[in-house]
């Protein structure tokens, strides 16, 4: 289980990191959207992925600890 959690985090991690990019670079651009999406939603949807990956991480911390 606890490898499932730390490989879902590592993934959410890398996808959420690369949508924030790919949204920063699109507004530096000069584009608001792309594929039909808005960045600051390609943004934000990076940004909650990223927030998963820490929850997870923490997740795992405290699992390890109680051991």
């Amino acid at each position: 289980m606890e490898r499932l959690v730390m490989l879902a985090g590592n993934v959410s991690a890398i996808i959420g990191l690369l949508m924030c990019l790919t949204a920063g670079v699109v507004r530096l651009l000069g584009d608001f959207h792309l594929s039909g999406y808005s960045a600051m939603t390609i943004f934000q949807a990076g940004t909650g992925l990223m927030v998963l990956a820490c929850l997870a991480k923490l997740e795992i911390l405290l699992t390890r600890s109680q051991h």
